[in-house]
């Protein structure tokens, strides 16, 4: 057997997150579904747009090398959707499912910030430029959606959660 490369790995781990981000393009409706808030569900919906665009990104760096795009299964992706799934079968009809949604957002989020920070390393390791820019560009909405969540936590669900629960 042929020894693995950097490029291999770099191929591969791009597999993994194309995959990643199909899944995420089908969840995140679902998930703007089962929202309470009206920012959150907007907040769904706005990443559903980024994450189709993200999507186009990484057709774009799979053929930057010279590759079909094609995703393989990440089991990692799979068993954070089916967390987030959990929780609003459970929490569904209670003040806390928002909260829940944020965590299993984020939860997403940050495996994607650290698949694309790889990514964006080693394509810059691996001579790809245009690689680079389009992984870097994801990588920054990937972080702004995070601190968005975060900050719609801290403003808005996590205290309206709290008051709701306090009057129950």
């Amino acid at each position: 057997m042929a020894e693995k490369t950097l490029n291999d790995l770099f191929h591969d781990t791009l597999k993994d997150i194309y995959f990643a981000e199909r899944q995420i393009v089908k969840t995140l409706p679902k998930m703007a579904r089962a929202a309470t808030a009206p920012e959150l569900k907007a907040a769904f919906e706005k990443h559903l747009q980024q994450t189709e665009g993200h999507v186009e990104r990484l057709q774009q760096v799979f053929e930057i090398i010279g590759k079909r795009a094609h995703g393989k299964t990440c089991e990692a992706i799979e068993g954070i959707i089916a967390e987030g799934e959990e929780i609003i079968e459970e929490f569904k009809g209670t003040p806390a499912l928002d909260a829940g949604l944020i965590s299993s957002a984020q939860a997403v989020e940050h495996y994607e910030i650290t698949r694309y920070g790889t990514l964006k390393a080693w394509a810059a390791q691996l001579g790809y430029r245009d690689a680079v820019n389009l992984l870097d560009a994801t990588l920054k909405e990937e972080s702004d959606t995070d601190s968005a969540l975060t900050t719609l936590a801290k403003s808005a669900v996590n205290t309206a959660t709290q008051r709701k629960s306090a009057s129950s």
